[in-house]
């Protein structure tokens, strides 16, 4: 572990939190893009889930087609994208023009991710790959730190269209990055159909594909409308709402810490205690958050953004370690299955809040994300010799 590896899994992780940054900023915009575009706050919040979609499609095609192609060139050639989607999306007069800047955005957004976790893996001895993908998907949690509330901030007071051009900003430092310290990855992958069906043989990883589906769903169904959620406590003030935000994604940045110190010995402990927690947080906030003080709903986002945290590291590294010789195809598929389920979460939450209201959403995810510890404790983990774990 050389200080250019160091630094360069730390040039990653900003990249992850670039990249989580412009996936989930509508979340923290949607009431001044809805106003400025002149359309309904639902509506803005299925620029999330559609993004999410073409992510999991582009995740898939990465998966197929994409294998033998140099890692770390394509991560230059995804954050240009990306560079220019937050343009577009900066400059969108209409909701079509933004749709638009997001589907280009979510084109290098799945590909990114399904290649991320690979090319952490790769660029570290085996025994760093629970706290490289620690360092790297970090970057998730640090965007709700800094990426969710700031932009929420930025489209307070300077407006949403400057949100965008910041992150487009922040692209080219995250390209400049990787062209500077990244190495060269050597890692070849399976590619094609073949690969897909190798990975699909494994059931230890289909039961993770379907964890995932159901936490992540559960997850944000919930976070996609934490704004709105947010603006209807009775005793919490709008200008409070940023700070909370922030509170939530600095549990998420202390949960990835957590992760890192703990995964390579209790990957399966750790997962199995974040699920159940985060599970409660979210019933007990759809159950009680009219009636909370500042005091308790801000203990609620502590224990839910850290145990979130924690879930996403774990689920990735899970498959790391499963996915034996198709890591590639693995992760791809990961990711997909992930983007998936953020779509069905967000367009799940714009109908539960839509037919219902914001309370039975939060109750609903809660236990549709206490489902998905069905699959989480049957799963084995991966043996010490790096080969596929034995179904039980």
């Amino acid at each position: 572990m050389t200080l250019r590896i160091w630094l360069a899994l730390f040039v990653l992780a900003l990249s992850t939190f670039n990249i989580v940054t412009t996936e989930l900023a509508p979340i923290g915009l949607l009431t001044p893009m809805a106003e400025a575009l002149q359309t309904t706050e639902s509506y803005v919040g299925m620029t999330v889930s559609f993004y999410a979609w073409v992510g999991a499609l582009s995740a898939l095609m990465a998966s197929v087609f994409l294998g033998a192609v140099g890692k770390k060139n394509l991560l230059i050639v995804l954050t240009l994208v990306l560079v220019i989607s937050n343009g577009l999306a900066a400059s969108a007069e209409t909701f079509t023009s933004l749709m638009t800047a997001r589907v280009i955005g979510a084109i290098a957004h799945g590909a990114f991710w399904s290649i991320i976790g690979v090319s952490a893996a790769s660029i570290v001895p085996a025994n760093y790959i629970g706290r490289a993908t620690s360092i790297v998907f970090g970057g998730v949690s640090v965007a709700s730190v800094f990426g969710v509330p700031i932009s929420n901030y930025i489209g307070i007071h300077i407006g949403w269209r400057s949100a965008f051009l910041a992150m487009s900003v922040l692209s080219v430092v995250s390209l400049i990055g990787i062209a500077c310290l990244v190495p060269r990855i050597n890692e070849k992958s399976s590619v094609g159909i073949a690969a897909i069906k190798a990975v699909f043989k494994s059931n230890s990883l289909i039961k993770v594909y379907f964890a995932t589906i159901l936490t992540i769903s559960a997850h944000f169904t919930a976070f996609t409308y934490i704004e709105p959620m947010l603006n209807s406590l009775v005793h919490v003030s709008g200008d409070v709402i940023p700070m909370l935000l922030l509170v939530f994604g600095l549990a998420g940045i202390a949960g990835n810490f957590i992760t890192a110190v703990l995964i390579d010995n209790h990957l399966k402990t750790i997962a199995v205690v974040s699920v159940l927690f985060a599970a409660s947080m979210l019933t007990l906030i759809g159950q009680f958050h009219l009636q909370w003080s500042q005091a308790h709903i801000g203990l609620a986002l502590v224990i839910w953004g850290a145990t979130a945290s924690c879930i996403f590291v774990a689920l990735q590294t899970w498959v790391l370690r499963l996915a034996s010789e198709q890591t590639f195809s693995a992760s791809a598929l990961y990711v997909a299955f992930f983007n998936l389920a953020i779509g069905i979460g967000a367009s799940l939450g714009a109908w539960l809040v839509a037919s219902y209201n914001v309370s039975f959403l939060y109750i609903f995810a809660g236990v549709a994300m206490a489902l998905s510890l069905v699959f989480i404790t049957i799963v084995p983990v991966k043996s010490e010799n790096n080969q596929l774990a034995e179904d039980v």
